[in-house]
Parts: C-alpha cells; structure tokens; sequence
C-alpha cells in the first residue's frame, strides 16, 4: 500500500512543491488548503486529494483529516507548511497582528498535531515535519514576532520529540534560510502608519541595508526544501533538524550555534550600527 501524507498550506510555494513531489514518488498526498476550489494544478493529479484545511480553523482541521484517511484508508506523515512572516518594528505591530502570527505559526500547527495524534497511536506509527526556518534558531532587526513564532515551534517540536518516540511516531524539523529585503520598506510603512519615524527613521534604513548586505543568503527554491522535506520522511533516520540553504545561510547558523552569545549579540548590533554610522 503506498503510503500518504498530509500537507497544510498546499495552494503555492513549498507546500504546492512538496505535493508535486510526493505524488511523482508515488505517494498518496492531502494536499490541504483554504480555498481549495481556486485550485487547478494538483487536482490533476490521480493520487492528490485537494481539500480545506484552515489552520486558524480547527473544524477545518479534523474534517481534512476524516476525509483524508476516507479518502486513502491512513496517513502516514504530516507536513505543518502553512505560516508567514509577520515583519517589522515590534512597537508598530498590533495586538492582533501578535495574535494571528502565534495563531498560525504554533497554534494552528499544534492543532493540527493534536487531531492527528489519535490516528497515529492507534496505527503504532506516524510522523509530524514541521516547517520552521533559520529565524527559529537566530534573530536580526525587525523580526521579532515571526522569530519569536518559530523559536517557539521548535521548542515545542524538540520537547515533543521526546514525548513521542517510545509510540513510535517521530517528530523532524526542516530549516529553510533566507532573507527578504523589503523588510525595511515594510517596516517604514507600518512605523508611518502608527509610530513617529523621528526615533525608529535612521534604525529601520539601517537594519534594512543590514538585510540588503545580506541578499546572497536568499531562500532555497521551494523544490530545494521540497527535496529536504522528502529526505526527512524517508531516510529512516531519527534526525530532528534538517538546515535547507547556501553556504552563507549554514555559516551564520553555525556562528549562532558555536560563538558565545554575546559575541554573536554584539556582531549583530554592529552589523547595522554600521549603516548608521556608529562606532
């Protein structure tokens, strides 16, 4: 019997490519999303199952899972894709904003492991890859909602790794890098729209040079960490942390892991108090 994942966020980016690329290994694949009837690629696949599945929504959640086993017989793996980024200055961020960013990044993925736990421990076997990013191991100006997010999905993940081997069911973590450099036309934008730029101004171009200093660490391709997602579900391993990225990306990780903390604090801090001719 060929096996089946489960894949939130499906409609674009790594969650679309990762369905493409189970269903060519010939895997039976829930490819989950918020509008499913917008979707036209993966519902030409034969062994694709596009259905709803709103993270923020937790009916959405249990019924993508009913239907999914209905559909396939069992689920095998989950996929936790669906996020975003939340950018920008912490103080121009609304409390809403706060809410929906843990609300999708943690929450919803907690829920969705939560419903699937059930069907997992009454096969004796399963496995949750939760997408995270190198934002949950390291921290730069103007991220501090969306790292603050995904520092608390892998702890979370980790914790739960040990809660769930004895039952068979293993818990992986994928690590894409990458920096966007609009961050510092974001931020001014909201920071105009709710906080004078007289005290923000000169940090905020600074720390968005500081990002644009650092465009050779862009993304993987979504096919890059689709690949990794596909190794992590596949080599038999106990691996808890699989990095996705270029030399540059794994470097500054690696910086973060292995320099005292202070000194990786302070490279930081001069990184930008440079744009803004301090020091």
């Amino acid at each position: 019997m060929n096996k089946t994942i489960l894949i939130t966020g499906s409609s674009s980016g790594i969650g679309k490519a990762t369905a493409k690329m189970f269903s060519v290994k010939g895997w039976n694949v829930i490819a989950t999303m918020r509008q499913p009837k917008k979707e036209t690629e993966l519902t030409k696949f034969d062994n694709v199952f596009v259905t709803e599945l709103d993270v923020q929504d937790p009916e959405t959640i249990a019924a993508a899972v009913v239907s999914g086993i209905d559909r396939f017989g069992k689920i095998d793996v989950v996929v936790n894709n669906a996020g975003y980024g939340e950018f920008g200055l912490f103080e121009a961020a609304s409390f809403e904003e706060v809410i929906i960013q843990f609300d999708v990044n943690v929450f919803g993925v907690m829920n969705t492991i939560r419903t699937i736990l059930p069907h997992f421990r009454e096969n004796k076997n399963g496995m949750i890859i939760n997408i995270s990013s190198g934002a949950g191991r390291f921290t730069l100006p103007l991220i501090s909602l969306y790292a603050a997010s995904k520092f608390a999905l892998e702890g979370f993940s980790e914790a739960l790794s040990f809660e769930l081997a004895a039952l068979n069911i293993g818990v992986k973590i994928i690590e894409p890098g990458g920096t966007a450099t609009n961050f510092s036309k974001v931020s001014n934008e909201k920071a105009a729209n709710k906080i004078l730029l007289d005290d923000y101004g000169n940090f905020v171009t600074a720390a968005g040079r500081l990002f644009e200093s650092m465009s050779a660490m862009q993304l993987a391709t979504a096919e890059e960490v689709a690949a990794v997602i596909y190794e992590a579900a596949t080599d038999g391993t106990n691996t808890l942390r699989y990095v996705v990225g270029n030399e540059d990306f794994k470097t500054r990780l690696t910086s973060r892991i292995t320099m005292p903390d202070q000194d990786y604090i302070e490279s930081v801090k001069d990184g930008y108090l440079k744009f803004m001719g301090v020091g």
